[in-house]
């Protein structure tokens, strides 16, 4: 099973609508097939590990991450080519949680005479598929916030220019987490005042780079920005208000920027639940936000952060201050526990705080 997640941890972020399932076949404790669910969502990793196995399959285990599926839709039933197979047991680690599986799955296997347990590291399978389940449970992506902040708790200088805060190691971690993820997200702020180009710029993990969001609800974004200026080689989403001006959805759409409206605030801000729901509507279950500290709090204000990475550089601002990296609403959510904290390690000079819904 340990094998079964580390395969399916390989395509997060690249499979979306569909989780990334890692299953492993093993007969006479060898193991004769192994496969992740492939890139756009299929196939699904059973039939690719039971096709690798053929006929060393019949008798044999299938381990898999998570509840086969039991419904058609563009590919047969995963529980089909289970009992076509002739396997004579299925261990999986967690239920799913779509509706059209959710019990199905297995007692589908149990009706063709298939021994099935589940249960196994249920936990880590939980965690590796939260996108899918917050995704079929709230109807909203699975949200896991980054923030980097000075040691002693700025994200900026007060006079709003840029500050290098995080050194080389943790940015590389931030690369690999863009390039688990389906989407990254920032607010117009951040995209105004970093031009950030949100890709994955890992050796070998450029093609990872997901679909860059921007929250703009009076579309403000830069047409000389790097998003605008790569929309056609990376899809690139801006996510506006109903009234925002026309001529600027014309504008960003001739650079292959798609706009898409969404709901307002009273103040005029985009209505995040309803910005992640339309998400979650157009299949994506992993979302990376990388906005500044606005965004950040206004996320804890509406409780859509599943996770929270705070990484703290060497870097002091003193006395001269600036703009806090924990607004007061995400305080409150990693104080009084509905973000706990589950990690505490070193990335070279500065230190990783990861905390998780419970």
């Amino acid at each position: 099973m340990r094998l079964a997640l580390a395969l399916g941890r390989r395509n997060l972020g690249r499979t979306w609508p569909n989780p990334s399932v890692g299953a492993v076949v093993v007969a006479q404790g060898r193991v004769v097939g192994q496969a992740v669910t492939a890139p756009g969502g299929r196939p699904h990793a059973e039939p690719l590990a039971l096709a690798m196995a053929g006929a060393a399959a019949r008798g044999a285990t299938l381990y898999v991450t998570l509840e086969p599926c039991s419904h058609h839709g563009h590919t047969p039933p995963c529980t089909d080519a289970t009992v076509a197979a002739g396997v004579s047991r299925v261990v999986t680690a967690i239920e799913d949680l779509d509706p059209r599986v959710a019990g199905r799955g297995h007692a589908q296997l149990r009706a063709a005479g298939i021994t099935v347990e589940t249960g196994l590291l249920r936990e880590e399978a939980a965690r590796d598929h939260r996108g899918h389940f917050t995704r079929m449970k709230r109807g909203r992506p699975s949200l896991h916030l980054k923030l980097a902040r000075t040691r002693d708790g700025f994200a900026a200088p007060a006079t709003g220019e840029r500050l290098k805060i995080t050194g080389e190691i943790a940015d590389g971690a931030v690369h690999l987490w863009r390039a688990h993820a389906d989407a990254i997200m920032v607010g117009i702020g951040t995209a105004r005042a970093d031009d950030p180009s949100l890709t994955v710029r890992l050796p070998g993990l450029a093609e990872r780079s997901p679909v860059r969001i921007v929250l703009d609800s009076t579309l403000r974004l830069n047409p000389a920005s790097h998003l605008v200026r790569g929309a056609r080689d990376l899809p690139t989403l801006v996510l506006t208000g109903r009234g925002a001006p026309a001529h600027a959805r014309r504008m960003l759409a001739s650079f292959g920027v798609e706009v898409a409206a969404v709901p307002t605030d009273g103040q005029g801000r985009i209505d995040l639940p309803a910005a992640l729901a339309a998400l979650a509507e157009r299949g994506l279950t992993r979302i990376c936000s990388e906005g500044g500290p606005a965004l950040a709090d206004a996320l804890a204000a509406h409780d859509l952060i599943d996770a929270c990475t705070l990484i703290t550089g060497p870097a002091v601002l003193g006395e001269a201050g600036g703009l806090p990296a924990v607004g007061p609403n995400l305080a409150r959510r990693l104080a009084d526990g509905t973000l706990a904290e589950i990690e505490a390690r070193p990335l070279g000079p500065d230190t990783m705080l990861t905390y998780e819904r419970i």
